[in-house]
Parts: structure tokens; C-alpha cells; sequence
């Protein structure tokens, strides 16, 4: 039963027709109701009311003037421009697509016109607004002489007060950009610190904006011919986003997503005078994510979006904080409202709080999709994982009460794992080293969807047991689960979440334009994108273990003598040393039995030395495969190579000294390259020791928990709330150990095939890059996929599931 303010929350039953659960209880959701829903994160989802349907992960939100709309910038990689959302019960009423659309929105003094950011376009797009539709009238580019083509990529908007100079932050040169609007000609650019995200403008003419990459925010202020001064940077902490300045303009409130805090800044000194912390109760400071910000009308409460808390954080502030009478000696974390996945944006529409979820209801099956041969924009964008991420919108009233508030926060807890009580110390096998290795975006469908007594489909597995026969038999011999979901959409994401059980909020923004070749990839030594808490080999040093990496982050190192064999190293913090500089990172053209000859090498050297690290983190991307790419191998050979791959490694560690004393984690970065009947994120996990107990293992597990058993494992730290509050594997080993050796299975399919000239999707192949994982359009990739394995006749397929017949067979 719902709270007694809840209520207001509730859009007219039009509205809310279509806001059941986008998916069947065959998903990583248990069946029941909202309450049940259960993220591929492994949170659960339990929001205060319904929500609105709305278009692709939308991020910003302006309330039309009068309170009865709401303006949303969707900025998805299935489509980008603004929704205009109807609050009196008739939903989304408008869709105006864009070529680009970044965060940004807002309304002149008047009413009449909207601004909205066009990102990739370069465009600031001019909407008039007639009190319930928006207009195009007009574009103003960034543009400012013949020829430029520096991406500026706008973010973050603001008006002056008078409503005739637009501030924007160019997200992508690290300026703040003034446009006068009546000539719509850029008068001004200043520099604004790295990756400038938001910007805010006050009454007296002080403009601030946040700098994403630069934990500062740039300061401002106003000459009375109406430019702009700088006024320096107040440093404000890590990831600095969305800004809020009190409406007299005498506090700044900055969110910092990936340290979990709020700074405060005070405009007359330009100095942070309090951090309101933002984490889970028993922490770590990594996971809440407060990316957008709300102050109550009397300014004595705020109200933070916490993307990763599915949640709305409610701040009852201090008089020095609020910097006005509210009657309290201190700012107290009063609680928090549940939301749906990954809220973006909040903002008053009248009396309600609107808040915006990125993510929404989260994703479903994806066994469809685009047909080969078939532009992505005659065919279902919503197969591919990011497509299916649509928004979601909700109201709750500004006036909440203690125990309605009291009992939102108990929800909250518990959908987030924060209320169970202390577990008994897990009890391991006498394990000492742990591998994790870390492959390419296959589903599990694509990959084991054959295997008997499990949830499979047949009809979507892409690589049965004749070109993977060693993950069919490791899957049988040491435990088969059919149930583990990558934690994230794309390999963006999935390499951090696989390695730092956290992604930040850039990534998150970024990834969905980056994958539909609307922004920009920058490739650059930077903390703009890296966890706070840093990775698992850092909790591993900090814990004094040996570590050791082989492809995971790293690059070819520079120089060299001519001849000589590549080298590589890393250009993530802290990684070069511990990386192998004879192990290839991701390269289609070398196959993954030289990086598992460089491992074996290694290995041997471990052995006669009696000692081996013990973290070893491995990339081993030749599943990705190079699609139809002429030249290199067939996608059955790139599966079989990397099946091989696999099968001789554990052969190699099965016959060493440290066989007894290892656990390896096999997991896909994410499961982006195709079909699966349960969810797009469900995946191929092994866990390979001689621990392991063999069977079928139907209960959730996802990449964090992985981690967080590797982390029991080694006694090191958890990194985030993920893996602090995840489901280890603690219950899948066996008494006594089966030291039996592996002996690797040769798969049936040829390594050495390559693509021809002349095969399905060859041309189409040309135009993937290659060069790095997953700088490609995965959707059209994995068509391209299927028609390469499949040939021609073979229709893409829809779901089905393995019949009786096939599990009576034991096929």
C-alpha cells in the first residue's frame, strides 16, 4: 500500500496506461509487481508512484512556464531532441527530434521561447512555445568562421536576466560561449576548465560553470557593458555537474557524482563552506552518484537526484548552509524518495517535485531486431540494449511528512541491499589467487543458449558446441549459470564495471552519443571518466599483493627498434607497471593464442620461481569478432580461436603448482553484440577452479558480484555500493577439491578461416573501426553477425525457447 501523500504523485489513468513493466517475468526481474523489478545492477527497483513513459534516457528537464508541462532533452542512441510532457494527465504530447541534444534547456523571462543545446550539431536550437507546443524557429551555430570544425559540443544553458545573452558551456572545448540572441552571434569565449557540463546565471549578473574534468567551477562576472570577466575557480572537489544557485543568489550547491558529495559554495567569498554527504549509511563514498539538484521554495530543503540510489535524497539544511532563517543548527540527511532507474534531472512543476529517471523501467529481451541489408531507421532500434532505455517521468508533492518520508527511506534501503543485517564471515575454499578475465559482448544465448537444463534459446545461439566446445564443457564441469547479467549496456561502461565496480556519470552521459557517432570519442589521459575509488588492483596493492595485467586498459607503448616485437604498456594511472609488455590488448589482426602464449609464458615463469601474483587481470576480445571484415578471421574462427584460448589457459594453470590455489572468473565486458529471450544484459559467466561444483546455478549474480567475490576472496576493500552491498558467490564450492587437469578440446569450426571479398556483409564490414573494441554500431554489426554465421536464408530470428524434445535428447 502506498503512503498516504502519494496521491499527488498519480497522472490521470491515460497517462499511466502504458506504464507496466516492459518486460516478462522471464527478465532478471522476479514476477510480481513494480516492487519486484531487479536491475541488472542488482538493485531493485521501488518507486514512490508511477511514472510517465517518455522518450530515449532524457537528462534535462525544464518546466514550462504556468507549471502544466515539462521539456525533456532525450539524449539516447536511439534518438536525440526534446519531449514536451503534458502534466495534467495526457503524457508525452510532442516529440521534436534534433540532430544532436546534450542536457541543456531553457526558457527566456517572457515564457515564450525555448533554448535547447544541439551537442553534436553544434546547434543551439530556438523553440518558440505557444503555453502547450513547442516551434522550431531557428538554429543559432557555434559555428564562428568559415571552415571551424572544432567541436564545441554544447551543454549546460543559462539566460542573463534580461534575456539577451545566452550562456553556453562547450563541453568539448572547454569554453563558456556568450551568444547575443538577437543577432545570434557568439560575442564571447572564455575559458571554463575542462569538460565545462553546467552553467547557472544570477540576478546580479554572475555566471558560474561546473567543469566536468577539472574539479572546479569557473566563475564570472559582469561589466556594465553586459561582457563578461572571469572571476576565478573555486575549487569544489571531484566530477563537479549540475549547478544550483538559492534564489537570492547567495549559495552555489554543486553535485560531485562519483565522490557522493554536494558542495556548497558561498558567492560572496567564492569558498565552499560545507560538504553534504551523500552516501549510503555505512558507506563506501562511491555509488549514490547525485547528479541533479532542488531547492524547496523557502530554501530550507534540498533535494538531490542519486542516479545509482534509484532515489531523490532529501537535505533539511542549516541556517548558515541555506543562508536564511530555517531553524536548524545543522544540515541532516532527512531521507530519501525512490525513483525509477537512474534519475537525470529534477525540477518544480508548481507545488510537485519532477523528477526524471534516465534509465526509466530498465531493459527486457531483445531477441529481434534491424534485418540485414535494412537501414537501422526502417527497423526496430528498441532490439540493441541501449535502445530499449527509455526515460520516465514522476511527480511528489514539495510537502512531504516525517513518517511518509521515514517510510520512503526504509523502501529505498531495502531495494538497495542497505538493511540486511550482518552476514556470518564467509568461509572460501583455501584460495589464494584469483584471474579475472574479461571478454567481448556476448549474450548468453549467443553462446550457451544450446546447453540442456538451463534457460536457453536455441534458436539465438550464434556459436554452438562445435566452434565453442571448451566454454560448453567448462560450463558443464564446474557450474553452468544461467542467470548472471553484465552490469552494464556497452563496453564503456562494462570495462570499469568489471574492474571498478562503478561507472561515473560521464560515462553513463556519454557512452549512449558515443555509440550512435554523436559525440566524439576523446582518447586521453584523464579523471574525467576513472572511479574515485580507483580499481581492483588498486584495492589489491593497498592490501600489499602482487598484481598482474595482461591486455585489460593497455596500449602499444611508443618507440621501439625497428624489428623488434610490440611492446605494451597502460596509460591508466598506476596500471603501466603491473602490465604485461608482451600481452596484445584488443587487435583484431592478432589472435588470442598469442596473448594466451604470452600468459603461458609468464605462467612458467611463476612456477619456477614458486610464486604467482595474486590478482591477474586478462582481456580476451577475439569473441568480439571483426564481423564480415575481408581478410580477417570468420566469425565461427574469431569464437573458435578465443574458445581455444581459453581451453589452453586452463589447461596451462590445471598443471601448475597453483592449481589448487585458484579461482578464474570468465565474464563478457557486456552483452551489447546480441540477442538473449531473458534480458539484453544477460551474459556467459565461468567460474573455473577445482573448487568448483558442478550444476546448474539459477540464482541472480551479476559483474559486481563477481567482484565482490574476488574481493572476499583476497580480503581487500569493496570499491563501491555495488560490490559493499553485493551478492558474492559463497555458496558454489565444493568440500574437497577435483585437481583433475583440463585437456583443451579443439573446436570443430577451422581457426584460420577468414572473411572473403565476397561474403555477406563484407561491404557493409568496410565501414566498421576496428581498431579499438567496440568503435563500431554494434546494432548493424551484430545483423552483420548473423548473416556472416547464418548465410542469406536465415531470417533473423525471434524468440524461442529449448523445447522438451531437446532437453529429453540431453543436446
Amino acid at each position: 500500500m502506498m503512503p498516504r501523500f502519494a496521491a499527488p504523485v498519480l497522472l490521470a489513468a491515460a497517462a499511466l496506461a502504458a506504464c507496466g513493466s516492459l518486460s516478462s517475468g522471464d527478465s532478471p526481474r522476479a514476477r510480481g509487481g513494480v516492487g519486484s523489478i531487479t536491475l541488472p545492477t542488482g538493485r531493485r527497483l521501488d518507486p514512490a508512484g508511477p511514472g510517465v513513459p517518455v522518450g530515449n534516457m532524457p537528462l534535462g528537464a525544464a518546466p514550462a512556464p504556468g507549471g502544466r508541462a515539462v521539456i525533456l532533452s532525450l539524449n539516447g542512441w536511439r534518438e536525440q531532441g526534446i519531449e514536451v510532457v503534458d502534466l495534467a494527465g495526457r503524457g508525452v504530447v510532442q516529440h521534436l527530434p534534433q540532430a544532436g541534444a546534450f542536457l541543456g534547456l531553457v526558457f527566456t523571462p517572457d515564457g515564450k521561447t525555448l533554448y535547447a543545446s544541439g551537442a553534436a550539431s553544434e546547434l543551439i536550437y530556438r523553440y518558440a512555445w505557444d503555453g502547450a507546443r513547442a516551434a522550431l524557429t531557428d538554429s543559432i551555430s557555434l559555428r564562428t568562421a568559415p571552415g571551424d570544425s572544432t567541436p564545441r559540443f554544447p551543454a549546460g544553458l543559462a539566460l542573463s536576466t534580461d534575456g539577451r545573452r545566452l550562456y553556453v558551456a562547450e563541453n568539448m572545448a572547454d569554453s563558456l560561449a556568450v551568444v547575443d540572441v538577437a543577432t545570434g552571434r557568439v560575442t564571447q569565449r572564455l575559458p571554463a576548465g575542462h569538460y565545462p557540463y553546467a552553467v547557472t546565471a544570477s540576478a546580479a549578473g554572475d555566471v558560474y560553470v561546473s567543469a566536468w574534468g577539472a574539479g572546479t567551477v569557473a566563475a564570472f562576472r559582469q561589466r556594465p557593458d553586459g561582457r563578461l570577466e572571469g572571476a576565478g575557480t573555486i575549487e569544489v572537489g571531484r566530477h563537479p555537474s549540475a549547478l544550483l544557485l538559492s534564489a537570492e543568489g547567495a549559495r552555489l550547491f554543486v553535485a560531485s557524482a562519483s565522490t557522493d558529495r554536494v558542495a556548497v559554495v558561498d558567492t560572496r567569498s567564492r569558498a565552499v563552506i560545507v560538504v553534504l554527504a551523500d552516501s549510503a549509511p555505512a558507506g563506501p563514498s562511491e555509488g549514490s552518484t547525485p547528479d541533479a539538484l532542488a531547492l524547496s521554495s523557502d530554501g530550507g530543503r534540498l533535494f538531490v537526484a542519486e542516479a545509482d540510489n534509484n532515489a531523490v535524497a532529501v537535505f533539511d539544511l542549516s541556517e548558515r548552509t541555506a543562508a536564511r532563517s530555517t531553524g536548524r543548527v545543522r544540515d541532516t540527511l532527512t531521507g530519501r524518495i525512490p525513483t525509477w532507474w537512474y534519475p537525470t534531472a529534477l525540477a518544480w512543476a508548481r507545488d510537485s517535485l519532477v523528477i526524471v529517471s534516465g534509465k526509466g523501467r530498465g531493459t527486457g529481451p531483445n531477441p529481434g531486431g534491424p534485418i540485414p541489408g535494412v537501414a537501422l531507421s526502417k527497423t526496430d532500434p528498441r532490439a540493441y540494449t541501449l535502445g530499449q532505455l527509455d526515460g520516465t517521468l514522476g511527480l511528489v508533492p514539495s510537502r512531504i511528512g516525517a513518517a511518509e518520508l521515514s517510510h520512503l527511506t526504509h523502501r529505498v534501503g531495502a531495494a538497495n541491499g542497505w538493511t540486511a543485517g550482518p552476514s556470518a564471515a564467509p568461509r572460501y575454499p583455501p584460495l589464494e589467487h584469483a584471474i579475472l578475465i574479461i571478454k567481448e559482448n556476448r549474450t548468453y544465448d549467443q553462446v550457451l543458449g544450446d546447453l540442456p537444463n538451463a534457460d536457453g534459446d536455441t534458436s539465438l545461439v550464434f556459436f554452438p558446441r562445435g566452434v565453442s566446445p571448451n566454454h560448453h564443457a567448462l560450463a558443464e564441469r564446474f557450474g553452468l549459470f544461467d542467470r548472471f547479467f553484465v552490469n552494464a549496456e556497452v563496453s564503456a561502461q562494462g570495462h570499469p564495471w568489471s574492474t571498478a565496480a562503478y561507472v561515473t556519470d560521464y560515462i553513463e552521459k556519454t557512452a549512449p552519443l558515443v555509440y550512435a557517432s554523436k559525440r566524439p570519442e576523446v582518447d586521453e589521459v584523464g579523471e574525467v571518466d576513472l572511479p574515485a575509488a580507483g580499481f581492483l588492483w588498486t584495492a589489491a596493492l593497498a592490501k600489499g599483493l602482487t598484481v598482474r595485467n595482461y591486455g585489460e586498459y593497455a596500449v602499444p607503448a611508443a618507440g621501439g627498434s625497428d624489428g623488434a616485437p610490440p611492446r605494451y604498456t597502460s596509460n591508466t594511472p598506476g596500471l603501466a607497471a603491473l602490465t604485461s609488455p608482451d600481452y596484445p590488448p584488443f587487435d583484431m589482426k592478432i589472435p588470442d593464442q598469442r596473448r594466451v602464449d604470452a600468459w603461458i609464458r609468464e605462467l612458467d615463469g611463476f612456477a619456477a620461481k614458486g610464486t604467482m601474483p595474486a590478482l591477474e587481470v586478462m582481456h580476451l576480445p577475439a569473441d568480439h569478432t571483426a564481423g564480415a571484415r575481408p581478410g580477417l578471421c570468420a566469425p565461427r574462427a574469431c569464437m573458435a580461436d578465443n574458445d581455444l584460448a581459453l581451453g589452453r589457459l586452463v589447461e596451462a594453470l590445471s598443471k601448475s603448482p597453483f592449481w589448487k590455489s585458484t579461482a578464474v572468473f570468465v565474464v563478457e565486458d557486456d552483452a551489447q553484440a546480441g540477442p538473449d529471450h531473458v534480458d539484453s544484459h544477460r551474459s556467459v559467466l565461468l567460474v573455473i577452479s577445482p573448487w568448483s561444483r558442478p550444476g546448474t546455478v539459477h540464482r541472480f549474480v551479476n559483474t559486481t558480484d563477481v567482484l565482490a567475490t574476488i574481493e572476499e576472496i583476497l580480503g581487500l576493500r569493496p570499491l563501491s555500493q555495488f560490490d559493499r552491498y553485493g551478492r558474492p558467490l559463497r555458496e558454489i564450492w565444493r568440500d574437497a577439491p577435483d585437481l583433475r587437469p583440463w585437456t583443451p578440446l579443439v573446436p570443430a569450426q577451422r581457426l584460420d578461416e577468414l572473411n572473403l571479398a565476397d561474403a555477406p556483409g563484407a561491404r557493409a564490414s568496410l565501414r566498421l573501426n576496428l581498431a579499438r573494441a567496440d568503435l563500431i554500431e554494434d546494432a548493424r554489426f551484430n545483423r552483420i553477425l548473423w548473416r556472416a554465421v547464418k548465410g542469406d536464408a536465415a531470417p533473423y530470428p525471434g524468440a524461442r525457447r529449448v523445447s522438451t524434445l531437446d532437453l529429453a535428447r540431453g543436446r
